[in-house]
């Protein structure tokens, strides 16, 4: 087992602070964070996470915290790429009170990777295919800033990773659910169908990519899910659709075609059942 240090990375004694962008294509060698923190957003792609000899599946959309006691590695990456937050742990003591009463935030921050050292623990944050994008957004920002040497930068970081930490702390959600080596091919198809949902897919191709027969992809999807793997399909597409209504000017007609329905009355149609209003009247609304 490999011991990092956070000055590998970054030899700036009066902000010890490092964020980057991580592609593995080969599994990794176990190892530890002897002196710093890690926030790892999956942000493509899935992985086998073991943690102190415990395995785990992490897929896109997944949040976690590895502190400097834990050691981790990555195994049987597919399409796998993260983003790494290196920061000292005093960086979250200076956050305000109203910060520290959240329960996401002491799960997620404080609880979640004290426990994982200890103990087998694979909870952690999965966030909707719409809030990734919005940490993807704010994860670029940070480290266009870290890059840019400018001055003020160690302020700028310090305030967007706390708006990182709030927004994450918001969305924590403990109602995930481990995973089993029997539930590995319902997870490859959770994953897959989150990586390309806004493209032309099958269900064929979600089953095949899942090595199982779409008999049994819709039974375990069922299952453990209570929906359709086509149905899971259309509720990402779907919240993708409210988010352009909101944030841009796009048609009816041009959101269809970004989100993969490629009709726009089926769009409106299904929007209607899902949300009971038409796309024109949510956007009114909103």
């Amino acid at each position: 087992m490999t011991n990092v240090y956070l000055n590998w990375f970054t030899m700036d004694e009066d902000f010890p602070f490092f964020i980057q962008y991580g592609g593995h294509d080969e599994d990794t060698n176990t190892h530890n964070h002897e002196d710093f923190s890690e926030l790892v957003i999956v942000l493509n792609g899935h992985a086998t996470h073991i943690v102190n000899n415990e395995e785990a599946f992490i897929k896109k959309g997944n949040v976690f915290v590895i502190n400097g006691s834990t050691s981790h590695a990555y195994k049987e990456p597919q399409d796998f790429r993260i983003c790494n937050i290196m920061y000292k742990p005093e960086l979250l003591e200076s956050a305000a009170q109203d910060l520290r009463t959240l329960n996401g935030f002491q799960a997620l921050f404080i609880l979640e990777p004290f426990y994982r050292n200890i103990t087998t623990y694979k909870s952690k944050l999965s966030l909707t295919m719409s809030s990734l994008e919005y940490v993807a957004h704010l994860v670029a920002a940070m480290i266009e800033e870290y890059e840019s040497r400018l001055p003020g930068r160690q302020t700028m970081l310090t305030s967007r990773f706390m708006e990182l930490v709030v927004y994450l702390s918001r969305h924590y959600d403990h109602g995930e659910k481990d995973l089993d080596s029997a539930m590995m091919h319902l997870a490859n198809a959770v994953s897959y169908i989150e990586d390309h949902y806004l493209e032309p897919i099958t269900l064929e191709r979600i089953a095949a990519k899942s090595n199982i027969s779409i008999r049994h992809l819709n039974r375990i999807f069922k299952a453990y899910y209570q929906t359709t793997p086509i149905s899971y399909l259309q509720r990402l597409r779907l919240e993708r659709a409210c988010m352009l209504l909101k944030q841009t000017h796009l048609s009816v007609t041009e959101i269809s075609y970004t989100c993969g329905f490629n009709d726009s009355n089926y769009l409106t149609r299904q929007f209607k059942k899902a949300y009971g209003v038409s796309p024109q009247a949510y956007r009114k609304n909103r």
